[in-house]
Parts: structure tokens; sequence; C-alpha cells
């Protein structure tokens, strides 16, 4: 990297890390506001067919009003994310005012039998890291970002504390589960587009090429799996949520388990589509569906309800 390049990385990532919240906030508003004036970004046609996509049911006036809320509420996370990555984990802990379910993951930690957090790409995920690292070792998944200065920034704010972070392979997989069976605790996104072919799955009624590996560290390990999100409330602080995973996921295959999570998912996101994040582009996992980002949207939504009609009768 030259370094003209990677000096104003190392500016700009000390500057936005270094702001206080509000100010991360109040600029990512400035942003999605031209985004929803505008339409300058791809990044908001991908967000207005993805909530066509998974609420086709809600009024053309609802969905704008999700898209519109989404845009802000997408950008406020990520400039939110370099305050808390510039932040000691005692201020994000003091971030977090209010937490829903905390019980439960209390109850988790007794069973000693590890903990699976779920966190799917959803609300503002970074600020919870420093609340569960308080009272457990975590181990973590990390892929490393291309940018060397970024990655070692984002790197150290990630493993501060008891975190330790894994390569996102077999490796990595290995030392996840050995941290489990001692008790441990993992973070995963379960809703992402795995590298490599997965099994299909459905997701909003489409079959979607899907990660199977929560279900199967699960199911194997017996560690409890929670679901766990964090939302900006109206001061510049956050609520945060957790919640026990249905029964279910405990037993069966890793594609039962799987479709166990997409349900738990599908029904965060009906609960609060505003604090989605509907610009990432999942339901190009679909072999029909790969060219969906690419063309008109009128003929993006009329192929999908195509796939979505012939999967009707697919067992999962």
């Amino acid at each position: 990297m030259p370094k003209t390049q990677s000096s104003t990385t190392t500016r700009l990532l000390n500057f936005f890390s270094r702001r206080p919240i509000r100010f991360s906030r109040f600029f990512a508003k400035m942003l999605a506001a031209a985004v929803n004036i505008f339409h300058v970004s791809k990044s908001s046609k991908y967000i207005r067919l993805n909530v066509e996509i998974c609420l086709p049911h809600l009024s053309p006036e609802h969905k704008e009003q999700i898209a519109h809320a989404a845009v802000s509420n997408e950008l406020q996370s990520y400039m939110e994310f370099f305050s808390i990555w510039g932040s000691s984990n005692e201020k994000n802990i003091s971030r977090i005012r209010k937490i829903t379910g905390e019980h439960f993951f209390h109850d988790a930690m007794a069973q000693q039998k590890g903990i699976i957090l779920l966190a799917p790409h959803f609300g503002t995920w970074e600020v919870m890291n420093a609340w569960f690292s308080q009272h457990t070792e975590m181990t973590i998944m990390y892929k490393p970002i291309k940018n060397d200065e970024a990655d070692q920034f984002v790197r150290a704010a990630r493993s501060r504390e008891r975190a330790t972070l894994v390569p996102t392979d077999e490796s990595g997989v290995r030392q996840i589960f050995k941290a489990l069976k001692s008790g441990g605790t993992t973070v995963i996104l379960p809703d992402h587009t795995p590298k490599h072919t997965g099994d299909m799955i459905k997701y909003f009624g489409l079959p979607l090429s899907s990660s199977n590996l929560s279900a199967k560290l699960i199911q194997k390990t017996k560690a409890r799996a929670l679901l766990v999100y964090a939302i900006r409330n109206e001061t510049e602080d956050f609520d945060m949520y957790i919640e026990p995973m249905d029964e279910k996921i405990y037993d069966g295959t890793p594609i039962d388990g799987t479709m166990v999570i997409h349900k738990a998912i599908e029904n965060l996101i009906a609960r609060y589509p505003e604090h989605g994040h509907w610009s990432y582009k999942r339901f190009k996992a679909s072999p029909e569906l790969k060219d969906i980002y690419k063309i008109p949207f009128e003929e993006a939504v009329a192929k999908v309800q195509a796939v979505r009609e012939a999967a009707k009768a697919l067992p999962h």
C-alpha cells in the first residue's frame, strides 16, 4: 500500500473513532438524507428490493417508510462501529442502557455447556462484545480486512479483554469447538452466504445457499444458543436483547437447526424491520436469482415470485 494511502486510512480511522457517537450518528443521518433523496447509492436499490422480497404483504407506502428508515439506521450502525472500536470496553458497556433477557445468558452460563451467541446483520452488533466479554471468554471468527491498517485497527478493537480471534476456516472451527467444550462463548453471524456452496434452505420462502455451521456447533456441543441484538435508543445509548432459541434447534439435522435459525431471524425482522441491514445481497445465493441485484426492479420481483411459488412444494 502506498504510504500516502496508508496515512490517509490511519487519519480517517483515528478521526472517526475519536468522535462522540452523537457525531457519528449525525454524519450518518446526513449521508442517509442524500441517499434517500437522490438515490446516489446502489445500496438504496438493494435495500428497497430486499424489503420488497421479504415483506411483500405490506403496502407500498409502508415498505418505502421501512426502506427510508433502514438506510438511515444502517449507515448509523456503520458509523457507530468506528466510535465503538475507538472506545474502551468500559465506555461501551456504559452505552448499553437496558438489557432485556439478561437472565437467559446467566442461566446459560450456569449450565457450563458453552454458549453460542447468534448475532444477525441487525442493529449495532459490535457494541455487545464488550458486555459479554466481562462475563465469559470469547472466541470469535475473524476474516482479515484487505486494507492492512484497517485490519489492525478492527482486530485490536475486537480482541480486547478476553476475546480470542480465530480464522474463518476449519482450524478456526476446531478452536471454537474446543472453547465451547470448555464452557466458553462464541459469536456467529448466522445469516451470511457461505463462501462455498452450502445447503439450500428456505429464507423468507426462497431456497438459498446457507451455512449450517451454527446449527452443527449447537447440536454437536449442546452449547446453549441465544439470539442477541442491540438497537440504539433515543439517547446516545443502546438497548440489548437476549432471547433463547427454540428448543428444536438442539435436535434433528443441521438443516433442521438452520431452519430454526432462519425462522428466528425472520421473526426478528418482522418485529423491527427498520433495523435490519437490508443492503446485504443475501438473495443472490439462489441459483435462479444470481442476477437479482443487476436487473430492473419489476423484473427482479417477478423472478422472486416465480422462485417462491416453485419452492412451496420443497421440504426446507
